[in-house]
């Protein structure tokens, strides 16, 4: 499940079955909210549906709602938020050898990620852990906040990174992109018919899911 926008207050929150491709569920939102992702798997529940796993982004707050379901991180974008961190080409080497290791990510399991991150970590910490002081006040505050806070979502996150791995019996997807694709097919139909009122567009959207 995954929510992608036109603009900032029209949105589609799309629910997908990864075996089928079938498109379950849609809403048309103004902005993605935890609460409607409940809403959305439990109104596929009522209709008779069963859910065996989810595939999300890393929406705060997201994995935690479904306490009941295995919840696979989407990898794609657990990379994308890593590279937000440390940039495409980093310059330090902990960042450079912290990509190395995230782009492995998508074709690894989880005991060589852990492994290999813990021993990143291992060999990092007193760089982690520098601290800067600012001549002014005083205060001190770790020189290095970007790469921690890369680190901090990876060992975080990896509770939900390998669920794919750990329930292998279930087939769950590592990633969101069979959805994204869908949407990205989406926009590029869209686009040949510029000037569509909401309205027009909406129903455009519909037969295309339908579809």
């Amino acid at each position: 499940m995954d929510t992608t926008y036109w603009g900032r207050s029209f949105g589609l929150m799309l629910f997908k079955d990864a075996h089928t491709k079938e498109n379950l569920l849609w809403y048309y939102v103004r902005s993605e909210t935890n609460a409607l992702y409940l809403q959305g798997v439990n109104h596929l529940k009522s209709k008779g549906y069963t859910i065996v796993a989810i595939v999300c982004d890393g929406r705060k707050g997201l994995i935690r709602v479904f306490k009941d379901l295995p919840v696979q991180l989407c990898q794609f974008h657990q990379v994308a938020t890593i590279r937000r961190y440390i940039t495409k080409n980093p310059k330090m080497s902990a960042s450079i050898e912290l990509k190395e290791l995230v782009s492995l990510l998508k074709q690894t399991d989880r005991e060589s990620f852990e492994g290999g991150l813990t021993l990143w970590f291992l060999k990092w910490e007193l760089f982690l852990n520098e601290r800067t002081t600012n001549p002014e006040t005083g205060k001190s505050h770790y020189t290095h906040k970007r790469l921690r806070s890369a680190y901090r979502s990876l060992n975080t996150n990896m509770k939900w990174l390998f669920t794919w791995y750990d329930n292998y019996e279930l087939n769950i997807p590592n990633t969101t992109n069979m959805i994204d694709g869908h949407f990205s097919d989406l926009k590029n139909k869209l686009r040949n018919h510029n000037g569509l009122t909401k309205q027009r567009k909406i129903k455009f959207i519909n037969e295309f899911l339908k579809a």
